[in-house]
């Protein structure tokens, strides 16, 4: 069974283009680790919110690969410097 997730950033309207571009460097670093599957980071056509999405083989893997995004600053909670309200993200299990 697969485990992935679908997060929804709000930054301020000035940051969205930075706060996209640390996305994809996450996103690369994922890239890497044992047991990725995909990575997409997206942005609403109103350019309200960036939403990053990923999957992995198992929640284990996951787990593992998000130690990576921790160490350059990426958390599941948390408000960064470029957002102006908490990001939402839902976790998903395939079936």
């Amino acid at each position: 069974m697969s485990f992935g997730f679908v997060a929804f950033h709000y930054p301020a309207a000035e940051h969205v283009d930075a706060f996209a571009g640390r996305c994809h460097q996450v996103a690369e670093a994922l890239r890497r680790q044992p047991g990725f599957l995909s990575v997409g980071v997206w942005v609403t056509p109103d350019g309200d919110a960036v939403v990053t999405t990923g999957a992995f083989e198992s929640e284990e893997a996951f787990r593992a690969a998000s130690g990576v995004a921790r160490e350059m600053g990426a958390t599941p909670d948390g408000l960064s410097d470029l957002e102006v309200r908490p990001r939402e993200v839902h976790f998903l299990v395939s079936h």
